[in-house]
């Protein structure tokens, strides 16, 4: 399996992905909102797009469907319950997506950004995540526009977290810059964030640091729901807090913070 991330470059900071079979040329096409882009590095490299997905039903991830689709032909996958026009095939938890002869992808029912969200699992030697808006480098996604902070907290500590550490995570957007200064705010003595940030202020986004479930566990505060700082830190915003403070309520309040910042 071949992964082409594509920096779209544009306001909303998009990734888009080319998952491309190896052996046989065949690409699926992940949010391709870039249709000009995608379509271009396709070309360039001989593969042919012969599926679209949708990891959701926001414009950002949908809108480059009919230009792919119509220079390609290629069918369009999403969530069987998201809200997209023209989907051939709905997906369900535990559906494979299969690209060419060599790749499967593992539909996982990941609501929270939206209540109709997937995200992609490759199993293999080098598993991948390709986690829309659900898993951002450093980050999680938000809930503002038909999500649930309770749901974005199961799916992380229920899905996400189980994950093999050697998971890499290819997001659906590029806030790893912001992300990180949060999870700094919330746990200055985070080392590992320090370093990445120093790297990633610099870094050519055509060539993104590809992280791993293993890096998003040290730098990723929605996923150090046991911290003491991160804890200690709460409870100078939110003195109502109790003593003993649940995994769930950390998550709650660290994405309302986070909706502020």
């Amino acid at each position: 399996m071949h992964v082409e991330q594509i920096w779209t470059g544009n306001a909303y900071r998009n990734f888009n992905y080319l998952i491309v079979c190896e052996a046989s040329g065949e690409a699926l096409a992940v949010d391709p909102l870039d249709s000009d882009k995608c379509l271009a590095v396709a070309k360039k490299h001989g593969w042919e797009i012969t599926k679209v997905l949708n990891t959701h039903e926001h414009f950002d991830h949908t809108g480059g469907n009919e230009a792919v689709i119509a220079a390609t032909k290629a069918k369009l996958f999403a969530h069987a319950k998201a809200a997209i026009e023209g989907v051939d095939v709905g997906l369900g938890v535990g559906d494979v997506v299969s690209v060419g002869t060599s790749v499967e992808l593992e539909a996982l029912d990941t609501p929270g950004h939206t209540m109709s969200h997937i995200c992609l699992y490759a199993h293999s030697d080098s598993p991948a995540l390709f986690c829309g808006d659900t898993l951002f480098n450093a980050g999680a996604g938000n809930c503002h526009n038909g999500g649930d902070p309770d749901d974005m907290y199961m799916t992380f500590t229920h899905q996400l977290s189980i994950l093999p550490d050697s998971t890499r995570i290819y997001p659906g957007h590029d806030y790893i810059d912001n992300n990180l200064r949060f999870t700094l705010d919330r746990e200055p003595d985070n080392e590992a964030a320090q370093q990445i940030l120093q790297k990633t202020e610099m870094q050519d986004l055509d060539k993104a640091l590809i992280s791993t479930l293993a890096l998003e566990k040290e730098i990723n505060t929605f996923f150090r729901l046991q911290n003491p700082t991160v804890i200690a830190r709460l409870r100078e915003k939110f003195d109502e807090l109790p003593e003993q403070v649940d995994a769930r309520t950390v998550f709650l309040k660290l994405r309302e913070l986070r909706n502020n910042w």
